[in-house]
């Protein structure tokens, strides 16, 4: 197992992400309500890096992560989709259906509502931008809330900007 590096990020809209590193890349990134430990300087290059993204991107500019993501976990259908997901552009949204296309699997949209719920690196592997068919949120790990708030930081589109929720 990796040497995993650790640090605690206060973003301004969605509260606190713990992001993990190892050498190789960005393994996870998760919402959590405070730090488990007090917070530290960030001391791993690829944590610094993503850091000085992450405050890019929650200042509302677009930007296209260049950190690499290590997912530890997940199989090979889940990596499919998480590599489809990286393609769907800032300020975009696709369906769970058009991402069940694009991996050639029309039938597996349930499948990649599933494999979106596995995602350990959102945000970077943007589950977020996936929404149902109709144009509604569909559900998200950390509270639609949030899914909402970063879509529209992004400037994207759909039922949710018109008043309605999901």
């Amino acid at each position: 197992m990796p040497k995993d590096f650790v640090h605690y990020y206060r973003s301004p809209l969605v509260g606190w992400l713990e992001l993990r590193a190892s050498d190789e890349g960005i393994h996870s990134v998760e919402f959590i309500d405070k730090p488990s430990r007090t917070p530290s300087e960030t001391s791993h290059s690829l944590l610094a890096k993503l850091v000085a993204e992450l405050d890019k991107y929650f200042a509302g500019q677009p930007v296209k992560f260049s950190v690499p993501v290590k997912p530890l976990l997940g199989t090979a259908f889940q990596r499919r989709v998480w590599s489809e997901l990286l393609r769907i552009p800032y300020g975009q949204t696709a369906s769970y259906a058009e991402i069940a296309e694009r991996i050639g699997n029309p039938q597996a949209s349930r499948a990649v509502g599933s494999a979106n719920g596995a995602n350990s690196i959102p945000i970077l592997i943007p589950c977020h931008r996936v929404v149902k068919s109709d144009g509604s949120l569909g559900g998200f790990g950390s509270g639609t809330h949030i899914k909402q708030r970063l879509l529209e930081l992004e400037g994207a589109k759909g039922k949710w900007s018109q008043g309605l929720r999901a």
